[in-house]
């Protein structure tokens, strides 16, 4: 997206799973990019790839005000990825979520308002916001009724986004994202990512745990589709102030994306296990994203079926590139 040449951008949490692909495509874009992450040493191939295309990169915690302020001043475009994530984990920690999803994202918010007031924010949020799914596609009018923590504080933050745009003119879009997945992901990553943490065990010819039968249907989203959603939010004038599913509005069987695994690897075996008992409390059952409001305002569709994209997740982890992580 060549928009994006020599705009000056932000990427809170822009050596993470999704961050690193968002970097990585601003970057081809002509960007003038900056990182904020909470370790250089837990990325350092991504660190030295972006090092080499000039990339800035802020080693800070999202919760240290005086390191945000100065990363956001100047910046016309930030994306805002920073967080912990996963439904259970926000359950048992619930106060770490809180204080790094709602303080982290108030640092920003205020670092946004004193020292570039006139910057976009994109802020990644999640389907989890709707709590229940049910038998049709969920759409962005569909009331939240979060199951967990972490939904709750996604829901927060979405709500002090829309403070901050009436009382400040804070520029702002919502991506509610899936599920998603692609290369990247490390193999230690159980809270979130299913699709790569199964990827990762069939690849080591271990068993691939589903919970209950596995009917349960999800919409599984290509990382790459992802980043091209949360790229036209940043420019699409269209899109400011409004929330959007960012999904593939398919959805799958939790067993038949783990066989089309074991299917594509030649190793692993499916292994049917009893819900844990808080994964059970917080599972929203079937959902699946109606995507039509983003495919008709910004033009936006994921270009990537199931298949295809865990054929190229598999590819990437057998790769010589992967093992050099």
């Amino acid at each position: 997206m060549t928009t994006y040449a020599g705009r000056r951008v932000l990427v809170a949490g822009g050596l993470g799973f999704i961050g690193a692909h968002l970097t990585a495509r601003l970057c081809a874009a002509d960007a003038d990019v900056t990182v904020v992450t909470q370790s250089l040493a837990a990325h350092q191939e991504d660190v030295a790839r972006f090092s080499i295309a000039n990339v800035r990169l802020v080693e800070a915690d999202v919760r240290d005000a005086s390191a945000i302020a100065d990363a956001v001043a100047g910046q016309e475009v930030v994306f805002s990825l920073a967080g912990r994530s996963g439904a259970v984990r926000s359950m048992d920690d619930p106060a770490a979520d809180l204080d790094v999803n709602c303080r982290g994202a108030l640092v920003l918010l205020e670092a946004l308002r004193i020292n570039s007031p006139s910057a976009r924010l994109v802020f990644a949020s999640s389907r989890l916001a709707y709590g229940k799914g049910g038998d049709a596609p969920i759409d962005e009018e569909q009331r939240p009724d979060p199951l967990c923590l972490h939904a709750v504080h996604k829901l927060a933050v979405e709500q002090y986004l829309r403070i901050y745009g009436r009382t400040y003119g804070l520029q702002y879009s919502i991506a509610r994202l899936t599920n998603p997945y692609g290369p990247g992901q490390p193999g230690d990553r159980t809270a979130y990512g299913v699709v790569n943490h199964l990827i990762h065990l069939a690849l080591a010819a271990q068993p691939l745990p589903i919970y209950g039968d596995g009917s349960q249907l999800r919409d599984y989203i290509y990382v790459d589709d992802a980043v091209d959603a949360l790229l036209r939010l940043g420019l699409a004038p269209g899109a400011l102030g409004r929330t959007y599913n960012v999904g593939s509005g398919v959805g799958t069987p939790m067993v038949a994306m783990a066989r089309a695994i074991t299917e594509i690897t030649g190793t692993g075996t499916i292994q049917f296990v009893p819900w844990p008992a808080m994964a059970a409390l917080v599972e929203t059952g079937d959902f699946v994203a109606n995507t039509g409001r983003i495919r008709r305002e910004l033009g936006w569709m994921p270009a990537i079926g199931l298949h295809d994209g865990l054929m190229r997740t598999v590819a990437f982890y057998r790769s010589p590139m992967a093992s050099a992580r």
